[in-house]
């Protein structure tokens, strides 16, 4: 009796899915949110209340949450066809299965800090695959790990691990809005990359869906796929959701300081000696040197530099360093604070001293407009150009400019060890961040002019052959497919060459073959060795990956 109620219930839900399906079969958004709904009828997380269309009145809430430039905030940004906000794995996979099924793109987003937004725009339909729900952390001091959720920020895994330890830490951003998804995938840097490189550097394993919905750890994915989704951006590969991070020590109390020097004080001649001798200071050391437009004397428009710095010890020991290799800087004890290392974390995101840690977990501010590019440089700006630049950013008022110094562990990483390729040879990388907060056409494509202007002037000055650009920094006018669900091999070779070093340019494109295998097995494959691509016949859908990946990379 109890099975005939079954079949009597699971007949029923067959001739109702196929119902809908023949009544829409010509919408792929109404196929797609009927197959949504048809894996929720078989599961135990049902996906009804993670589904927002623009018929629903949250749904412009939902969207905004976590847009974080102004510049994708407008009545004219495209709109997805329908926001996912898993709550379940299980809603993810479901997410993968229904848009494949229907040719719908899907955009993921983690934290919403893409630069360019396309963590939640598109050129053509798509779907909005929301994972900020997924959002725990789980740390294990007994072996010094975490299981951190794609949607998780940095802001809480600083937050959680601080609720455990004092005296570990995770090598990431400053920001605390940052998704982890997105944020790692990418790289990851902050201040404590000179002593333990960047976040991919100590992640040990990953949870992944793939384009058919399965779910993968390390050993599932194999080594190659896990090596493409450190660096290589998580996206292309497959939807993110969690990471397996290995925690680093750092000491019960680390010192901060922040020393600002305007031009006129001689900010000139100290930040030309900071080129010298950043990447040579003792690892526990980090030294960030930010441009800003101020006003100086008599209301005079002025740039100042803020030396900001962090140090894994003492006062009494960072003084010792500075004032011996760094005299310049003319740093002091009460320049100096020391504090647990969570509390700096507040600190570098602009908070001030005794912040509650509860304000890691918070919500950003209202987003501006921005733009921002980057650049690597390999050799000493000249003090002269420094000149040019003070003026140019004097004009342009509305810029910050940001330089991080490379060095200590990053110059013993590989170039290979992941698809993040910019170690040893760099002095420090640049980001140039240009606000405003007018609105209107005319104030975008003003700020826009400059700061592609600005990134112009600067070309005699960074890296060349390729001009190097960081992949977080995101900055669509390096270039793009267009449109994005087509990709031409010309086109990425135009602008992924210069995105890495000479002796790496091949790894864009073998991130693209590995994306194409993953996703359409074998045909792909042939297809691709049909046109000549080489090494392309050392790589195999069923394993042998990174051993064509390096003929593909490192040659």
């Amino acid at each position: 009796m109890q099975s005939m109620g079954t079949w009597s219930f699971l007949l029923a839900t067959l001739t109702f899915v196929l119902s809908i399906s023949q009544a829409t079969s010509k919408s792929p958004i109404k196929n797609f949110l009927s197959c949504l709904s048809y894996h929720s009828l078989t599961a135990n997380n049902p996906i009804s209340e993670a589904i927002y269309t623009p018929n629903n009145t949250s749904f412009s809430s939902i969207l905004n949450l976590h847009i974080h430039n102004k510049r994708f905030k407008t009545a004219t940004t495209p709109k997805p066809l329908a926001i996912i906000t898993a709550l379940h794995e299980t809603h993810v996979q479901a997410t993968v299965t229904c848009a494949k099924c229907n040719n719908i793109q899907i955009r993921i987003r983690s934290g919403g800090h893409d630069y360019e937004g396309l963590s939640y725009i598109s050129d053509i339909p798509y779907v909005v695959l929301d994972l900020f729900h997924l959002n725990s952390v789980h740390v294990n001091l007994r072996d010094e790990t975490a299981w951190v959720e794609a949607g998780a920020t940095t802001g809480k895994v600083y937050y959680t691990i601080a609720k455990k330890s004092h005296v570990h830490a995770f090598p990431a951003g400053v920001c605390l809005s940052l998704g982890t998804g997105g944020h790692f995938s990418g790289g990851g840097y902050g201040n404590l990359m000179r002593k333990y490189g960047l976040s991919v550097d100590n992640i040990i394993d990953a949870k992944l869906v793939d384009v058919n919905g399965n779910i993968l750890d390390r050993k599932s994915m194999g080594e190659e796929l896990f090596w493409a989704i450190r660096g290589g951006g998580g996206a292309s590969f497959g939807v993110l959701l969690a990471w397996k991070i290995k925690l680093v020590s750092v000491p019960p109390e680390v010192t901060i300081f922040n020393v600002k020097r305007n031009v006129e004080e001689g900010a000139t001649e100290i930040i030309y000696k900071w080129q010298l001798i950043a990447t040579k200071l003792h690892e526990d050391l980090f030294i960030r040197a930010q441009f800003d437009v101020v006003n100086g004397k008599e209301g005079k428009k002025t740039v100042q530099i803020s030396f900001i710095g962090q140090f894994l010890g003492t006062i009494d020991r960072l003084l010792t360093l500075v004032n011996d290799r760094f005299p310049e800087l003319g740093l002091e004890q009460s320049d100096c604070t020391q504090m647990p290392w969570v509390n700096s974390t507040l600190i570098w995101a602009e908070f001030p001293n005794g912040t509650p840690l509860e304000t890691l977990l918070a919500e950003p501010k209202e987003p501006i407009y921005f733009k921002s590019k980057s650049d690597y440089v390999k050799k000493p700006i000249p003090k002269d150009a420094m000149q040019f630049i003070w003026n140019m950013m004097i004009e342009g008022e509305n810029i910050r400019v940001q330089w991080n110094p490379y060095g200590g562990k990053m110059e013993e990483i590989s170039s290979s060890e992941t698809p993040f390729p910019h170690r040893a040879g760099n002095l420090f990388l640049i980001q140039y961040y240009t606000f405003w907060t007018e609105d209107g056409d005319e104030a975008n494509n003003r700020y826009m002019k400059f700061s592609r202007s600005f990134y112009e002037f600067m070309t005699t000055y960074v890296s060349d052959s390729p001009r190097e650009a960081f992949l977080n920094y995101r900055d669509v006018d390096i270039g793009a497919n267009h449109p994005s669900n087509v990709t031409n091999m010309d086109i990425a070779q135009i602008y992924g060459s210069k995105r890495v070093p000479d002796g790496n340019q091949p790894g864009c494109y073998a991130l693209h073959l590995l994306q194409q295998i993953l996703h359409f097995g074998k045909d792909a494959q042939q297809g691709l060795e049909d046109e000549g691509v080489k090494g392309m016949a050392t790589i195999r859908g069923d394993g042998g990956l990174k051993e064509g990946l390096d003929i593909l990379l490192w040659e």
